[in-house]
């Protein structure tokens, strides 16, 4: 007997798409064609196999109503239609980029004759990282770099009784922002003895000594360093480097330390 096609439905509807299923109650059809027209109103034609009850069809406009014809093919006969509209999902709206961040206001604090602690604030938005620029007593520009989750730093390793000029920079992706500045005079040096002036039976401390510096623990992005000091001690330490596309990059470690991870 002559098959008999049923319901056409539309499922699964996203913005360029929308899944047709249908049902033949009776019988069985040779093959399918789904029939609609596209956005410019050109007539389209998807050709379905005759043991398919569903298919896809693709490369629609979002937003728009569409009228899907199925014909069953028997034969030599064409049955149906059978149809079905159907609107395609509108296009979510792409989320806005974050807004760029911005740079507060730099201010100095805890200031000795070798250090000065710098404090900041991001009213807006968030920063992958910060360098603080200054010029040491020698007049050779220094970076610290800052992680972007920080808002204070101490730059030790300074003179004393010198005016210095910080610079503060935000890195936000590929943008360098700032900078913001701040000018802080560090304090004055403390009560130099002279030797005349120690116990008879004390001496002047000796000069510190520097021994092996070693690398361990390499990764892709970071190097462990580790030293010894043999003799005396020290107030702080600096390590300083530099790579082929960055500047001269100095990291500040304090005295007590005998190890640091240059990132």
């Amino acid at each position: 007997s002559q098959p008999r096609l049923g319901e056409l439905t539309a499922s699964h509807v996203t913005p360029d798409s929308v899944q047709l299923e249908w049902s033949v109650p009776e019988g069985t059809l040779d093959s399918f064609t789904v029939q609609y027209k596209d956005a410019q109103g050109q007539p389209q034609v998807v050709p379905v196999d005759g043991g398919s009850r569903t298919v896809t069809v693709r490369g629609l406009s979002p937003s728009r109503r569409y009228k899907f014809n199925l014909y069953g093919v028997w034969g030599r006969k064409r049955l149906g239609p059978i149809s079905t509209d159907a609107v395609t999902a509108a296009v979510e709206p792409e989320e806005e980029p974050p807004s760029k961040p911005r740079l507060g206001e730099l201010t100095a604090s805890h200031v000795t004759p070798d250090s000065i602690q710098l404090e900041w604030s991001i009213p807006e938005g968030t920063l992958d990282s910060f360098t603080v620029q200054y010029k040491d007593a020698q007049g050779q520009p220094q970076v610290v770099p800052v992680d972007g989750g920080s808002r204070t730093v101490t730059v030790a390793g300074l003179s004393p009784s010198r005016r210095y000029k910080f610079n503060l920079y935000g890195v936000w992706g590929r943008k360098r922002l700032g900078p913001i500045s701040t000018d802080a005079v560090t304090g004055e040096g403390c009560c130099v003895l002279h030797p005349s002036a120690l116990e008879p039976d004390e001496e002047p401390p000796s000069e510190p000594l520097l021994g092996e510096l070693t690398a361990s623990h390499v990764t892709t992005s970071s190097v462990q360093l580790e030293w010894d000091v043999p003799e005396g001690t020290f107030d702080s330490f600096t390590v300083q480097y530099k790579d082929a596309e960055s500047p001269l990059q100095v990291v500040p470690v304090d005295g007590g330390s005998r190890t640091v991870t240059v990132p």
